[in-house]
């Protein structure tokens, strides 16, 4: 085995959505750092739907780029359709998606990484860690080299033992075209860690030259359309429509007649799939009732032919694929480009992390994207953002960054991840978050910004840009406060029009705006000072205003719940010598290791008399319950 002439401070394994956040963190705070993969075409691939957003998943993505992440940077510059999903709903559940042109959005990602001081990219394939004792010390790869460094993060997404399935025929791949990666799951469970199987799977792509496209529905995206980061101020990219279709009786039929040899049925994979995003055949099995399922065709780009019919997955033969296909609507005579097929793959239950996304057995050793059982480009790329501030952190000797379930969508999942685990691929949703009307898609630079900027992520540029917006926000919440109608005839006018009688003179702006039926829009028809106000500014005043009651209250909340999140548990704390809990619960913090009695409170079967016996078995060791800083108090 040769060793290599140069020691990095972080080696990132992987380059999907988590390991290209992960590298670029690491790099630009400093640290000397490699990502290493088995194939440098394929980084940043988007091996299942060519789009980045949805429903919280949008969440996720602008609190990347509130943070310093790339994931929104690059889908702006490469989305050909975006869409505000919700808008009809209230601001805490809208959420933003875009299309991306596949190939630009892969190959724009390894222009950023290429151009990245501090970073070098090599191909190859990580077959184990280098262990010297019980210290982490490098990585050793299949053609022999061993690559010396201060922490890893393993982001290998579905490469990990991977095998695909069309059918009863299945061999050995990381996706289809890819090899698989071999040998490091079997050390990290010789090691201890709890290594599991997993399913995921694609539909096909069709070629669109053989889609009757006149016969779909056609979806169109906003216009303007919107971007995801803070920092892009248009959209430039060309933007293009989907298209809806649907399945029939006919088609469930087909996909019933081949169930004896789709694997998912037949009990060859192993794995669990993704709960809310099931394949074909699954919905047909588990909806007999239903007698239709629509797919949006998706273009993957402007310069190819492929579309991708989304949510028509499936692991069926490909003689059974063909008709399926073909019997919808629009689709008789589409041919197949590439067949679907799903995957399984190793992860490691995420219960063995700390919050850092550290392994909890061996030091200097992170874990993020699908390793840890998520499912989803938007969550690998959040895990690996994190994973990677924390590796570089790690090497400067800093305290770790972690962010808690009232800050952000990543702290949600995260905290979900390493205090529960998880036994099926883990999909982010709004309903998980207790605190998501403080948690919404426009406020993530309010709430997260400082944090990005003290990191070093966020260019100064954007930083002044943030600080001159937010400052404006608070300018104009105290303008509205303090400006009083005099009913002239142009705001009398405005009142009119809106059905609005009763407003007596002297009421303030503030005031008509937290009525329903009062917008910033009708504000600025009888405000000349309102008019000027820029859209985004707009934006953060209406809904603090309309919402002030109900996110003071989930304020008072995060207040109250703060001595639980902040209270440290030792991490050899010796549960067998704490009297009074019961043997399950013992069990239970044995095997969850929770790092604070927040996440010691949300571990199945934790009684509120458990988590006090805890508390003040603590406060006997130490005097007092340690406490955690808030992420702003330490890096800062």
């Amino acid at each position: 085995m040769m060793t290599y002439d140069l020691t990095y401070d972080v080696i990132v394994i992987g380059a999907g959505h988590a390991g290209c956040e992960a590298a670029l963190a690491a790099a630009r705070m400093g640290c000397r750092t490699m990502l290493l993969t088995i194939n440098l075409d394929a980084i940043a691939l988007m091996s299942c739907n060519p789009a980045i957003g949805g429903l919280a998943k949008g969440h996720l993505v602008k609190e990347i780029d509130a943070l310093g992440g790339e994931m929104a940077r690059n889908i702006d510059a490469t989305g050909i359709q975006f869409r505000v999903l919700n808008t009809r709903k209230g601001p805490a559940v809208r959420a933003s998606r875009a299309q991306a042109d596949k190939q630009l959005y892969r190959l724009r990602m390894k222009h950023v990484l290429e151009r990245q001081p501090n970073l070098d990219l090599k191909q190859g394939e990580v077959t184990a860690l280098f262990i010297e004792g019980d210290e982490l010390r490098g990585v050793d790869t299949r053609s022999g080299i061993r690559f010396l460094c201060k922490t890893v993060v393993v982001t290998t997404g579905t490469f990990m033992r991977g095998l695909i399935h069309i059918g009863l025929t299945n061999y050995p791949g990381g996706r289809a075209g890819d090899l698989p990666s071999i040998g490091l799951s079997d050390q990290l469970a010789s090691l201890g860690f709890d290594v599991g199987r997993l399913k995921t799977g694609t539909p096909a792509r069709l070629d669109s030259r053989t889609i009757d496209f006149s016969r779909l529905e056609t979806q169109y995206g906003d216009d303007p359309p919107l971007p995801f980061s803070f920092s892009t101020k248009k959209i430039t990219m060309p933007q293009v429509p989907c298209h809806i279709a649907y399945t029939n009786p006919r088609s469930h039929d087909i996909i019933r007649s081949g169930l004896d040899r789709s694997p998912l049925y037949a009990g060859i994979i192993e794995g669990i799939g993704p709960r809310y995003c099931p394949s074909i055949e699954d919905k047909v099995v588990r909806f007999p009732d239903k007698d239709r399922h629509q797919t949006f065709i998706e273009p993957e780009g402007l310069e190819t032919v492929e579309v991708y019919p989304s949510g028509m997955s499936t692991s069926l033969p490909i003689d059974i694929q063909i008709p399926f296909y073909r019997s919808m609507t629009g689709l008789e005579r589409v041919e197949i480009m590439r067949p679907a097929y799903a995957i399984e793959y190793d992860y490691v239950n995420p219960i063995q992390l700390h919050s850092s996304l550290e392994t909890k057995l061996l030091r200097n050793l992170y874990h993020a994207g699908q390793i840890n059982g998520t499912s989803g480009y938007e969550e690998a790329a959040g895990q690996g953002l994190l994973a990677g501030i924390n590796a570089a952190r790690r090497v400067k000797g800093k305290e770790p960054l972690v962010l808690d379930r009232s800050q952000a969508y990543i702290g949600v999942m995260i905290d979900d991840l390493v205090t529960l685990g998880t036994k099926e691929p883990y999909r982010m949703f709004t309903s998980r978050a207790e605190y998501r009307l403080l948690l919404r898609e426009d406020n993530a630079d309010l709430r997260l910004r400082e944090i990005g900027h003290a990191l070093g992520l966020v260019p100064e540029g954007d930083y002044t840009a943030f600080v001159e917006k937010r400052d404006m926000i608070g300018d104009d919440l105290e303008r509205i406060a303090s400006t009083r109608i005099a009913l002239t005839e142009q705001e009398c006018a405005v009142l009119s029009g809106l059905g609005i009688e009763d407003i007596p003179k002297g009421t303030t702006l503030e005031h008509l705006l937290k009525r329903p039926d009062v917008s910033y829009e009708d504000l600025a028809k009888m405000d000349h000072v309102s008019r000027e106000t820029p859209a985004q500014v707009r934006e953060q005043v209406e809904i603090q205003t309309k919402y002030r009651g109900y996110i003071d209250r989930q304020l008072e909340q995060v207040e109250r719940a703060k001595k639980l999140e902040t209270a440290v548990i030792p991490a050899g704390m010796d549960y067998s010598l704490v009297r009074g809990l019961t043997t399950e619960v013992r069990e239970k913090l044995e095997k969850g290791r929770p790092d604070t009695l927040g996440q010691a409170s949300r571990i199945p079967g934790m009684t509120p008399a458990a988590l006090s016996i805890l508390a003040i078995a603590l406060k006997a060791n130490s005097g007092k319950v340690s406490s955690t800083k808030r992420p702003e108090d330490h890096l800062i």
